[in-house]
């Protein structure tokens, strides 16, 4: 019987896979959402909760494990410093997948995995403030079309 037997292998040795998903846990926590294929992102998505747990425990032994199991203090600093606070006053589910469909080179089923509480990307925020500003509305051709009918009139008089 498979009891307890969750490890998803993804066709590679221990240490390789061990290695390959904390650098998609690392790439997520820097980038906040990451294109990668599903079967990794549901392979991801329980390490990247626990890391997040991590953070909210936010002690130091808690770091020391994230930081003995990421192998990047500068990705830990980030998920202890913003992931985590954010994620406060969740119980769990972190993560979120979205699939993509096939990719064209070799039909792989494709997902972007992000964090559920980062909202935009931080590439959009710098968006967000110019949309904020009021904009000038520009006039459409038939209010131009308009203007210039009212000053044509008194010219003609």
């Amino acid at each position: 019987m498979r009891h307890g037997r969750k490890t998803i292998k993804l066709q590679r040795r221990a240490d390789h896979r061990n290695a390959l998903l904390s650098n998609l846990v690392c790439s997520l926590i820097e980038h906040k959402q990451i294109k990668t294929t599903v079967a990794k992102a549901k392979a991801i998505r329980p390490f990247a909760d626990r890391m997040v747990t991590l953070g909210k425990r936010g002690d130091l032994h808690a770091r020391r494990t994230a930081i003995g199991y990421l192998h990047s203090k500068d990705s830990v600093k980030e998920l202890f410093d913003t992931i985590a606070p954010a994620a406060s006053h969740r119980q769990g589910g972190y993560t979120r997948i979205i699939k993509l469909g096939q990719r064209p080179t070799d039909s792989a089923p494709m997902a972007f995995i992000e964090w559920v509480d980062n909202a935009q990307p931080e590439a959009a925020e710098p968006a967000a403030d110019v949309a904020a500003e009021p904009v000038a509305e520009k006039p459409s051709k038939a209010a131009k079309a308009k203007e210039k009918a009212i000053e044509a009139e008194p010219a003609a008089e």
